[in-house]
């Protein structure tokens, strides 16, 4: 296995019980994107971060699923009873890659940003943990029955925050060693094995998401004055011989396939080139040439994914999409939820922000012909 310098551990294995949803808070909407995605492109466009893995509960393999499509990832580890167990679970997964240096984050907090991940690994060169931190501004209290007992020094009082960075020997060590006991961080898990743990300075924006309130603040933060961006997209392809075409991601029996360079699929095609058109990216041939072996047969699914990628480096999300299939046969309508679903799940939306439409042209032209398929889409994005 090819080593591996830092890892990132995001912990999304909570049930959330004090948020007012039924979901998981990990996996609830965020400005288009679940939480836990928020955090997830922000670790893995990150150029110190070699591997992410996520810890998550038993039950919520199709949210992780849903929620991840087209992120480059390790295989997610399922978590324990508690989240102490849970890290440990995860930081035991990596024995096999030896990380020199593991990043321990909650899912729940989506605004951590790049500058904090540089200034906690800069911190693992002076000591074997760091944790981001804030002072306490104000006054606190030690309360007993109701009443106020005493008056705490706020001077030597932080609020602590993650990623928690640590020497992966270190923390997996002290992590073993705590085993069965219930401390709140991995902080409290390296003081109790004696390990010293730096503070770095903190980001007030890089707070929990514990209840609606909470989520309703990382809305404001994230939808500032932004450029509405809308790129259109078209392409076409002709049939030819097969047993089935591919639609919007989805395999529709026919009794014809789509000629093409990669699996042919014009509405992912028209859809990416959108995506691209809307942040001046190009075009889908310029980022996957026809001419390169690499992508005969492939998946477009991983080139609808490279454009969303793309949308999130320029700090951008995608609003919506909307895909017009045009064509005489097959008939779409049946296969436009499952197409839907897809499109969502690539891009890591809300299956209400994508919309899949069919037409014909009554007859006319090469479509009416029966000679191939046709599609038109329009992205809108937020840079």
């Amino acid at each position: 296995m090819k080593p591996v310098h830092t890892v990132a551990l995001i912990v999304a294995a909570g049930r959330g019980q004090r948020f007012g949803v039924t979901s998981p808070k990990q996996y609830v909407d965020l400005v288009g994107k679940p939480v836990l995605r928020h955090s997830l492109e922000t670790f893995a466009l990150h150029p110190k971060i070699g591997a992410v893995r996520v810890v998550i509960h038993g039950d919520d393999v199709a949210l992780y699923n849903s929620a991840t499509a087209g992120l480059s990832l390790l295989a997610p580890v399922t978590g324990g009873a508690t989240r102490q167990e849970s890290v440990r679970r995860g930081l035991e997964s990596l024995k096999d890659m030896m990380p020199s240096a593991v990043l321990i984050h909650d899912a729940a907090r989506p605004l951590v940003d790049a500058a904090l991940i540089d200034r906690m690994l800069a911190a693992l060169e002076e000591a074997p943990g760091a944790i981001p931190a804030l002072p306490v501004a104000d006054t606190v209290k030690r309360a007993q029955d109701g009443r106020v007992a005493a008056t705490l020094d706020r001077r030597t009082l932080w609020r602590a925050q993650t990623p928690q960075a640590f020497r992966y020997g270190d923390i997996m060590a002290a992590h073993d060693a705590a085993a069965g006991r219930e401390l709140t961080d991995d902080a409290a898990v390296a003081e109790a094995a004696g390990l010293a743990v730096a503070l770095v300075e903190g980001v007030e924006e890089n707070f929990k998401v514990t209840t609606e309130a909470d989520l309703r603040r990382a809305q404001q933060l994230l939808s500032p004055a932004v450029d509405i961006r809308t790129g259109n997209g078209f392409d076409v392809h002709r049939f030819g011989p097969g047993s089935q075409i591919m639609l919007c991601g989805v395999a529709v029996p026919h009794d014809q396939g789509l000629i093409g360079h990669s699996d042919a699929d014009v509405g992912l095609h028209a859809l990416t080139d959108a995506i691209l058109g809307a942040i001046g990216a190009g075009d889908i041939g310029q980022h996957f040439s026809p001419n390169d072996a690499r992508w005969r047969g492939a998946d477009s699914a991983q080139f609808l994914a490279h454009a969303g990628l793309l949308v999130a480096e320029r700090g951008g999300r995608i609003l919506s999409a909307d895909i017009t299939l045009i064509c005489e046969r097959p008939k779409v309508g049946p296969h436009r939820a499952a197409m839907v679903a897809r499109v969502a799940a690539i891009l890591g939306l809300d299956p209400s922000r994508v919309s899949v439409k069919a037409t014909t042209t009554e007859g006319l032209g090469f479509t009416g012909r029966g000679e191939g398929i046709a599609a038109q889409a329009t992205a809108s994005v937020a840079l």
